[in-house]
């Protein structure tokens, strides 16, 4: 079971947008990722190289501010807002829950729960 400190800790190096490093520092050697129901990537090489990948895609990222976030026993609930800036200017919003299962103070398991519809990209502004 994680401290709510160590959960608030990986909560505020997201939204400061050092995602790699909160996979490097929180996720265990062998935790996997779902989005919806795709398929889990497993493995936190796996997890880091991915990330790399899609921020690479993207002009930039801003993580929104969580507001909200529950930690029960070995699982935490986080309601995460990201906005992307693709290389066109154009935006893409996640709006998301993550569910996690954590086994003392390392994420194994995290699933992502979003519309994939609400990811649409919006064109530039102007």
């Amino acid at each position: 079971m994680p401290r709510r400190e160590t959960v608030e800790r990986f909560i505020a190096m997201v939204e400061s947008n050092d995602h790699v490093r909160a996979i490097e520092e929180f996720y265990a050697e062998d935790a996997s990722m779902q989005e919806n129901l795709s398929a889990p990537r497993v493995g936190r090489d796996v997890l880091v190289a991915h990330e790399k990948a899609a921020l690479g895609r993207v002009a930039s990222v801003h993580t929104h501010e969580v507001t909200t976030f529950l930690v029960d026993g070995d699982h935490v609930a986080i309601h995460w807002i990201f906005d992307f800036t693709l290389p066109d200017g154009s935006t893409r919003r996640f709006d998301e829950m993550a569910l996690q299962t954590w086994d003392g103070e390392k994420i194994v398991r995290e699933r992502f729960f979003y519309d994939p519809a609400s990811v649409a990209a919006k064109p530039p502004a102007g």
